[in-house]
């Protein structure tokens, strides 16, 4: 595959024993990895041809959806700056430079605000957001001499409007805005689409299915990865920067 720079000429298509792949990348990392959004991610970017690495604290729990889906996993805190720079090096190591990063961890610390404790909102607001700019510094680092590459932040309705309870939430997820926003302006230019996801839902899961009375009424995770992948097939002539996804019976 070739890469390209700003202003040049966009690469060929890539072939599947003879079958046009639509995306123009090689290599994924999610990180934030689990059940929901990251599986749905990793089994459609698997089938479209790309080495996928999944990292997350604990990669036990990704044993059955790296048999499934042939992704490695690896071990990382995405709130620590050596071990976020260890996890670049280790995909680098195995499957190559990621040119899609897409970052989808985050942390609450619920409560009411006078008595949340300083240090759930500490970690809570490191993980969310400081662990982005983490990741994203060291995506940009690797995608900004080739000219190429997409960097997704999974956003929430919080990014968008505080709730009650839910302080260090929305300051996370305000901050995860904030860096997205800043971070296209910058490397947009430069080649590389940027791209921040406002769920603005519950996402559906085996633990939270849809009410009986409200059927339809959450997001599912593999609704969600197609909007990503979409986002991956843009033309860089026509690039979002920010999409809402949610369902189709909400009021608004």
């Amino acid at each position: 595959m070739t890469f390209w720079r700003a202003g040049g000429d966009p690469p060929p298509i890539r072939t599947r024993g003879g079958t046009p792949v639509s995306l123009p990348y090689r290599t994924a990392l999610i990180v934030g990895a689990g059940a929901g959004i990251s599986a749905a991610l990793a089994r459609l970017l698997t089938a479209e041809g790309l080495r996928v690495g999944l990292a997350a604290r604990d990669t036990e729990k990704l044993a059955g959806l790296t048999a499934e889906t042939g992704a490695e996993a690896f071990p990382a805190d995405a709130a620590d700056p050596q071990a976020v720079a260890d996890l670049f090096a280790q995909v680098e190591s195995r499957l190559g430079e990621p040119d899609v990063v897409i970052y989808n961890a985050s942390a609450r610390a619920p409560g009411p605000l006078a008595s949340l404790d300083p240090e759930a909102v500490r970690r809570a607001v490191a993980i969310t957001a400081f662990g982005a700019f983490l990741v994203a510094r060291e995506a940009a680092r690797r995608m900004e001499p080739r000219g190429h590459g997409a960097l997704l932040f999974t956003g929430a309705t919080a990014g968008v409007k505080g709730f009650p309870l839910s302080a260090a939430f929305a300051m996370g997820k305000f901050a995860l805005r904030g860096l997205a926003q800043s971070a296209a302006r910058e490397l947009g230019p430069k080649g590389i689409h940027v791209a921040h996801v406002v769920v603005d839902g519950a996402v559906r899961s085996a633990r939270r299915p849809d009410p009986e009375d409200r059927p339809d009424s959450t997001l599912t995770p593999e609704g969600v990865a197609r909007a990503y992948l979409e986002l991956l097939r843009q033309p860089r002539d026509a690039w979002s920067f920010e999409v809402e996804l949610r369902p189709w019976v909400e009021r608004f």
